[in-house]
């Protein structure tokens, strides 16, 4: 790591957000890096579709980006990007409910919901063990994204994401007993559905890294601080 990313790792949440207002690409790298996954799955956990999920991430980095100069540093800026995905996702989904029901209305088939599933289809298969694991842990995506929704947001910031129940109460301005409830019956749903040896799969759903984490980093980079996004 140079000495300017040392610099850039080691600064606060008030300067990183100075510097991101600056258009400077390394703290634009840096704090997409530290929370492309956090806010992947608070956007998957809404919308249950993951080209929307990254969709609404990438559109809540730019309102982030917007209003940069308003982040006073009362939440973690973590914490402070994840309401505004959340927000994000909510009036995707919004928006898409009322498109089903018109839908619906006229008797035509939203087909959103079979793109993620060929996309996921068409990946390169693994080796046995690792094909094992990813269906394993497609059985769990399939298992939470039942829940209701507002368990299911809870669910994957606390158990999936680790976040604690404070940082999930102040992500999504409820109290914590309401985390704790909602938690807790989001677990008794998902036993009825899984063999308690599944859980432990847990670790490692809903991945967002590699090529996807970086592409997208890439392209808000290109369209915070007006460069091309590399190719790949």
């Amino acid at each position: 790591m140079t000495a300017s990313a040392l610099y850039i790792a080691a600064l606060t949440d008030i300067d990183l957000a100075r510097r991101v207002g600056m258009r400077d690409p390394a703290a634009v790298r840096l704090m997409t890096e530290r929370n492309n996954q956090r806010l992947f799955r608070a956007a998957w956990s809404i919308l249950g579709n993951r080209a929307e999920a990254e969709d609404a991430v990438q559109s809540g980095y730019l309102h982030a980006f917007a209003a940069i100069d308003r982040f006073a540093g009362q939440a973690s800026l973590s914490t402070w990007l994840t309401r505004i995905v959340i927000n994000e996702a909510l009036g995707r989904a919004r928006a898409a409910r009322r498109r089903l029901a018109r839908l619906d209305a006229e008797s035509v088939t939203d087909l959103d919901v079979y793109r993620d599933r060929l996309m996921n289809g068409s990946k390169e298969k693994g080796p046995e063990a690792a094909m094992a694991i990813k269906q394993m842990r497609g059985i769990l995506e399939v298992a939470i994204g039942t829940l209701p929704p507002d368990f299911r947001l809870v669910f994957v910031m606390r158990e999936v994401e680790g976040m604690t129940v404070d940082e999930v109460a102040e992500t999504l301005d409820i109290p914590p007993g309401t985390v704790k409830t909602r938690l807790l019956r989001a677990r008794r749903r998902l036993r009825e559905a899984l063999a308690p040896e599944l859980r432990a799969s847990l670790v490692g759903a809903f991945p967002f890294a590699g090529i996807h984490c970086a592409s997208l980093t890439e392209r808000v980079i290109a369209v915070l601080c007006d460069r091309t996004p590399a190719s790949g």
